[in-house]
């Protein structure tokens, strides 16, 4: 696909590769995967905002325990997903996004009542979300509770800030390969 034949003018596709971490190339990659979703309803409108449901039959997102948070994160309107929002998306999963703008949008994802902390409550969901609904009984979701926040709460408040998940963070090597989407 030549760029000439783009949805995006020269411009748009600079002020687009500014702002994020991807080539045209991977925009444009990125512009068709969107438009894939609801081909109909992106060559109407440009600027359409897909449903998340239609978002999250994305394969890396159909099976992601964490979609409807991914998705409300990335959502500037919190009520579907625009191709910029969609972009964002794309451009923080990527292998060219920094390992610190990764961390940050982990840490908005994992924070499920976005007071901006990590409570126990969001940490439970977290694992619950990761293991399964029953795999853990209640001493035993309570025990991997405590064990994460005795090793990562610095300061003793019963959660996590994102200085201390960033903290925790720094520590997995394997973090970055794991919070990224292949375009």
């Amino acid at each position: 696909m030549g760029l000439s034949h783009s949805a995006f003018s020269m411009q748009e596709l600079n002020d687009y590769e500014t702002l994020t971490y991807l080539t045209k190339k991977e925009i444009l990659h990125v512009h068709k995967r969107f438009s894939n979703l609801n081909s109909s309803e992106v060559k109407r409108d440009k600027n359409a905002k897909l449903r998340f449901e239609i978002i999250s039959q994305l394969p890396e997102l159909k099976v992601n325990p964490f979609k409807d948070q991914i998705m409300k994160v990335f959502s500037s309107s919190g009520d579907g997903i625009t191709f910029e929002d969609f972009l964002d998306m794309m451009s923080v999963f990527s292998d060219s996004a920094p390992k610190p703008v990764k961390v940050e949008y982990a840490f908005r994802i994992y924070d499920f009542d976005g007071d901006d902390m990590i409570s126990s409550s969001d940490l439970k969901t977290v694992i619950t979300r990761l293991t399964g609904e029953n795999s853990l009984n209640d001493e035993e979701m309570q025990q991997l509770i405590d064990s994460i926040l005795k090793e990562a709460d610095l300061d003793d408040d019963a959660m996590l800030s994102f200085a201390e998940f960033e903290h925790v963070i720094s520590k997995a090597p394997d973090f970055a390969n794991s919070f990224r989407i292949r375009l």
